[in-house]
């Protein structure tokens, strides 16, 4: 099984972290997930600019039901939306995540754009 097919949704965020598209699952428009990425985004900025810290790079964000691997691209934000998934937290996920071409998910059949 791919990497890939483990995410169940995405989101796309500009470099100032603004949403820009997401992708949910063809039977659901749910979006309240995107909210939270949308608020850790914002936190890390803030965190960023107080402390000087490095470049961001990632970030895991845990829910109830579902983990969002947040990485920075060179021209936006992805995050994707995982199942709770352990061996899915690992540093090649990440490496993998950062590598990702999200407009991938525009033909995948599995998700709607919104």
């Amino acid at each position: 099984m791919s990497y890939s097919d483990q995410i169940v949704g995405a989101a796309i965020f500009d470099l100032s972290g603004l949403p820009k598209e997401y992708f949910v699952p063809a039977d659901s428009t749910d979006i309240s997930w995107v909210q939270t990425i949308f608020q850790a985004l914002g936190l890390q900025a803030l965190l960023t600019s107080a402390f000087q810290l490095e470049d961001f790079r990632h970030a895991i964000v845990h829910g109830a039901h579902f983990h969002a691997i947040i990485v920075r691209q060179s021209e936006c934000h992805v995050a994707l939306l995982i199942h709770h998934n352990e061996a899915m937290l690992s540093e090649a996920v990440i490496e993998w995540a950062i590598d990702f071409d999200p407009s991938t998910l525009t033909g995948d059949p599995r998700f709607i754009s919104t």
